[in-house]
């Protein structure tokens, strides 16, 4: 029995270092881009990708360059800053994500808890269809939202209002989770505040919504990262480089005609990078917690 015990005892720890072995070379692979991505941009070398994975010389040059609009020299030579907007970008990115995080996470919240709570017919089949519709990537109907905005004129100048109306147009399909989430809710919460005189809407924001939390930070999150990441309906609503988002502005900066060599450029847009990834990093390890929480909470009931 023992010599059983042993051996068993034997087999899990060779397996959990065979697991372990897995997970550390997983996050290395993980992880490796993100480093290169801070080294790159810190490096002054100007060779970009071509010679070195750590910089021989070190720099904040490339951020200089993005925050303060101006010429950079570069081992002598100065490179022109006058087509890059990057704090325009950011802060348009950052305020269309805003609004469109405010909006979508009121409507997918209000939609679950409807769907979750009221029984009505075709509620099933408005259900399915969504859950179908939502299989389809967004890129499909790419050239048809584009001349409807372009015909009320929302593109170019205005094409900041097309994107907001285009990443909230369908926040109605993500209820998933968050109907799965409120499904686990009990109902007689709901049915103690009905009788102690509270209406619908009291019931949702006073009594279902602080209990959601884990949820809600689940939708904020999740209705954030679109609109900051997004590129495609991006640059096909707006090309001016005064309004673009910071997604298809980067994109520019590694125009050679625009900012000099590509050994100059990248760096550069590798410090972009960082800059653009440090909102969604905070926001994430900030609220990881009930990140995972709301996943495994919307992922019991459907």
């Amino acid at each position: 029995m023992k010599k059983h015990l042993r051996s068993k005892k034997a087999v899990e720890r060779g397996t959990n270092a065979v697991i372990y072995v897995i997970l550390v070379i997983i996050s290395v692979i993980w992880i490796f881009p993100f480093v290169y991505l801070l080294f790159q941009s810190l490096s002054g070398d100007n060779t970009g990708t071509m010679d070195y994975f750590i910089p021989q010389k070190w720099t904040f040059d490339n951020y200089i360059h993005l925050f303060r609009g101006e010429g950079v020299e570069f081992d002598g030579d100065v490179v022109s800053t006058a087509n890059i907007q990057f704090l325009s970008w950011y802060g348009r990115t950052f305020l269309i994500a805003v609004i469109v995080t405010v909006i979508q996470t009121l409507i997918v919240l209000v939609t679950s808890y409807a769907l979750s709570r009221l029984r009505f017919k075709m509620r099933k089949p408005l259900m399915n269809l969504m859950l179908i519709l939502g299989m389809f990537p967004g890129f499909m109907s790419m050239t048809a939202l584009y001349f409807l905005l372009q015909l009320v004129g929302l593109t170019e100048d205005f094409g900041m209002f097309g994107l907001i109306l285009v990443y909230t147009g369908s926040s109605c399909m993500g209820y998933y989770i968050c109907k799965g989430f409120f499904d686990t809710i009990p109902k007689s919460l709901d049915e103690a505040a009905r009788i102690d005189g509270a209406n619908r809407q009291q019931v949702f924001f006073k009594v279902i919504l602080p209990l959601s939390k884990p949820i809600i930070i689940y939708t904020i999150l999740n209705a954030f990262m679109g609109p900051w990441g997004d590129y495609m309906f991006a640059s096909l609503l707006v090309t001016q480089p005064a309004n673009q988002t910071v997604a298809v502005g980067m994109l520019k900066m590694l125009d050679v005609g625009h900012t000099g060599t590509y050994a100059d450029a990248f760096p550069r847009f590798c410090a972009a990078g960082v800059c653009v990834s440090i909102p969604i990093t905070i926001l994430f390890f900030i609220l990881q917690r009930y990140y995972v929480e709301g996943i495994t909470g919307g992922s019991v009931k459907g």
